[in-house]
């Protein structure tokens, strides 16, 4: 372990002399520090924005005056998805999914994009975050550095000397190792500092440093893959060519190719079609605004029965609310089966990429840092869940005034004139069946389970390429 260490100080020396080394560790580390500090205001200034939206939005709708019900629930109300802290650091799938959804009746509307103010303010530095910056650009700094550390002994013809020293192959990978771990380790110091900051917006310190642990495995992966190839190459041309080969291999053609592979093995029905069929099946259950569709025969026959009288005039509730309660819970059954379907495709879609961690770890990081940051996919799904439970339910209790708060008499003559259209209307205190929304990420357990399979992708990756590279090191030959 000492011959280790001292080789690996020797190491860092070198470099810390080269001016080219310097300058470009310099480089990668400004645009770290610049993408950090960039995202982190955006996404800061998005994650109030969002609040401030929810705050108005729910007062807006609080705030209405005296109406007929259901003209609330076309209303409609607006929720927003605030980022999560570690969105700072890892906006994952955010970016495309959308982060506020418009809630009506009678609907389930997608969520609309983020804004893209974003665009405008970082230019072609938009798609550029930290995460991109340690997942695709440090690994090719590591490469540009450490392609030669066992080359140079070669062509300095100090490789024999080493070994006649005593010195064994495996003491000389372990030092390689440890000095690319150490400029690592360098890299890494603006990642905790983001961590730190992402702790004073109330994310866990433990998922913060989670996150940092994944990404030490992962530019742990090169470190062993680079000191590797340098270890068998015979010249720095071939090791260099080597390694940007696999970088190419690992950061664009295998994820490309597990696209690929998603779409073709998970197929996706055409929005088009699906939409056609999802009418389709509404139009089935009536017309929730019309009483007398014949789909709402045996409801009203069976409410007659219940309440023991002749005519839907006499039941003591609004048989319209009653129509458009049950009308609304039916269809939303419909959507939400269809929604399901949606995000079940698209589920299996997302775990099949994440397979191909096993023939690259690009991929496995990628899906452990989203997962770990709370922007992966299964919390999309879990934010358009919770809006959809919003909708319902501020839905069907306007509804449920329309039932109990609106006679059946004065609701069906609202259009004869002003005074009966204001007897049509409803006190304001009933749109407080709105419930406050604030959508926040899952527990840190619940997130660690998840980013379990990558992790384990990732501790494979690195364990076999050390494993391999401290056999082939025993037989090093000058």
């Amino acid at each position: 372990m000492t011959n280790a260490l001292i080789i690996a100080r020797e190491e860092w020396r070198l470099w810390l002399r080269s001016k080219v080394a310097v300058i470009a560790f310099l480089i990668v580390s400004l645009i770290i520090a610049a993408t950090s500090v960039l995202n982190a205001g955006r996404m800061a200034d998005e994650r109030a924005e969002r609040i401030h939206q929810q705050e108005v939005a729910e007062q807006t709708f609080l705030e209405q005056p005296d109406r007929h019900p259901h003209r609330m629930v076309h209303y409609g109300h607006y929720v927003f998805r605030a980022p999560p802290p570690l969105a700072l650091f890892d906006p994952g799938v955010d970016a495309v999914t959308g982060q506020s959804i418009f809630l009506e009746g009678h609907r389930q509307n997608t969520a609309m994009f983020a804004d893209v103010r974003a665009s405008a303010n970082l230019g072609s530095f938009e798609g550029i975050t930290p995460a991109f910056v340690y997942q695709m650009l440090v690994p090719l700094l590591l490469i540009a550095l450490g392609h030669g550390v066992f080359v140079r002994e070669r062509e300095a013809r100090t490789l024999a000397p080493l070994l006649a020293q005593g010195i064994s192959g495996q003491s000389l990978y372990l030092g390689k190792f440890l000095a690319l771990a150490g400029l690592t380790g360098a890299l890494l110091l603006p990642m905790l500092i983001l961590v730190g900051v992402t702790s004073t917006l109330g994310e866990s310190l433990i998922m913060g440093l989670s996150v940092t642990l994944g990404y030490v495995a992962y530019l742990l992966v090169w470190c062993a893959l680079i000191v590797l190839v340098s270890a068998l190459s015979s010249s720095r041309g071939l090791a260099l060519g080597l390694l940007v080969f696999v970088w190419l291999i690992w950061a664009l053609i295998v994820p490309r190719l597990a696209v690929a592979s998603a779409s073709a093995s998970v197929s996706v029905p055409g929005k088009l079609e699906t939409d056609f069929q999802m009418y389709a099946d509404i139009r089935e259950l009536g017309d929730g605004h019309n009483a007398a569709d014949p789909a709402f025969t045996q409801l009203r026959a069976n409410l007659l029965v219940q309440y023991g009288v002749e005519t839907v005039e006499e039941l003591p509730v609004n048989f319209r609310g009653i129509v458009a309660q049950t009308s609304e819970a039916d269809l939303t059954e419909v959507m939400n089966e269809y929604a399901e379907r949606r995000m079940g495709v698209e589920r299996s879609q997302s775990l099949h990429v994440n397979q191909y961690g096993w023939f690259s770890p690009v991929i496995a990081i990628s899906a452990a840092s989203r997962y770990l940051s709370g922007t992966d996919l299964v919390t999309h799904h879990r934010f358009l869940r919770e809006a959809e439970a919003v909708r319902f339910d501020f839905v069907q209790g306007l509804n449920k005034s329309h039932v109990e708060e609106l006679s059946y008499i004065d609701d069906i003559n609202r259009n004869q004139g002003e005074e009966a259209n204001r007897r049509a209307r409803i006190s304001s205190d009933n749109w407080k069946v709105l419930d406050e929304f604030k959508f926040t990420p899952a527990a840190a357990n619940e997130r660690t389970a998840r980013a379990s399979a990558p992790a384990v992708m990732l501790s494979v990756w690195l364990l076999a390429l050390i494993a391999l590279g401290a056999t082939l090191s025993a037989r090093l030959k000058p």
